[in-house]
């Protein structure tokens, strides 16, 4: 294996683990308004994902870092092409943030309101960017021979793109869901069951119908490569699968179904796209590829040395962090998070 191709690798585990643990933060957000039934319990659902939500968005600056460091071509483009909707991204992530560090400074009820619902956009804004993006990734944007992106806003917000920024939104909203009802307790751990078992089978639908618009819209499952196929179909019988820890009442199993969807998903458009990294739809000799938009080899070298380092940190911490907050969260124990 090159190191073009490791990094394409590395860059696929770093948005597996950033859709995984931001995927629950999000869905929780976009809960947020509407499963909590006052504001203890909107505190408690704060309280769940407290300990976790900024370094959860520690693997978002270690994706895009990575990006411009490996593949400093395909980042450039990217987001010069989506200038507008990083920016609104950016913007709905401060939000978000100041959002969970404010909400319970002040005991006023429009305070809170004000910031559940600026929660609420924060976390909404994130699932339609990354869907639209992924989705314009396999299906081609305007790209010319100097790898600049030469369309404009209509380009990339066509109902394919839409599609897939509504099925992210969907299966973090079920994320979500589980996540609440594996971390708290009492009527909103019942209440966040609920919501989970209502909207698990449309994430089904919305999994299945993604895909198949993907066979039309794309050549992911056209090519030679069976694996695409091979991993969409697991995606969709491990959250058909995560249905029954739901009905069964098993939250951690369905938890993990509900992230083994996310990876297995996540999977099936890294491969899609490879060896591209973002096709044009001008002419497919334009494509930015592993080889054409990577960094030159001794750039590739050095990084595959720090990252060794680095990334088992990151991780190791985050698992400490996730045993020591492992214990559900209960309205006596929410003021302490």
């Amino acid at each position: 294996m090159d190191l073009n191709t490791l990094w394409f690798g590395i860059l696929t585990t770093l948005f597996i683990g950033f859709f995984f643990l931001e995927g629950f933060d999000f869905g929780v957000g976009m809960l947020m308004p509407f499963l909590g039934k006052g504001q203890n319990e909107r505190k408690l659902i704060t309280s769940a994902i407290g300990p976790f939500w900024d370094g959860n968005e520690v693997w978002l600056i270690m994706t895009v870092a990575a990006m411009f460091a490996a593949f400093p071509h395909w980042y450039a483009t990217l987001f010069s092409g989506f200038y507008l909707g990083a920016l609104v991204l950016l913007l709905a992530l401060i939000v978000r943030g100041v959002g969970f560090e404010f909400r319970n400074r002040v005991h006023s009820r429009g305070w809170h309101s004000f910031w559940d619902w600026m929660i609420f956009i924060g976390s909404l804004v994130p699932g339609l960017f990354w869907g639209i993006v992924f989705a314009n990734l396999l299906r081609g944007l305007p790209i010319d021979a100097k790898k600049t992106f030469t369309g404009n806003l209509g380009d990339w917000l066509n109902p394919y793109a839409l599609l897939a920024g509504i099925t992210f939104v969907g299966v973090f909203l079920l994320h979500g869901a589980i996540f609440l009802n594996l971390r708290t307790e009492g009527q909103l751990r019942t209440r966040a069951g609920q919501i989970a078992r209502l909207l698990w089978l449309p994430c089904v639908a919305l999994l299945g119908l993604f895909a198949g618009a993907s066979y039309f819209a794309t050549d992911i499952y056209t090519r030679s490569n069976p694996t695409p196929l091979v991993l969409t179909i697991g995606a969709v019988a491990v959250l058909l699968a995560g249905g029954w820890g739901l009905i069964k009442g098993r939250s951690g199993l369905a938890f993990m179904a509900s992230g083994l969807t996310i990876a297995l998903a996540t999977l099936t458009l890294f491969t899609g796209l490879f060896p591209r990294v973002m096709v044009s739809s001008l002419n497919p000799v334009l494509n930015l590829t592993v080889t054409n938009a990577a960094a030159s080899p001794y750039s590739l070298e050095i990084m595959s040395w720090l990252s060794l380092g680095l990334i088992p940190v990151v991780i190791a911490y985050q698992a400490w962090t996730y045993w020591v907050f492992r214990q559900r969260v209960s309205p006596q124990t929410a003021g302490h998070l």
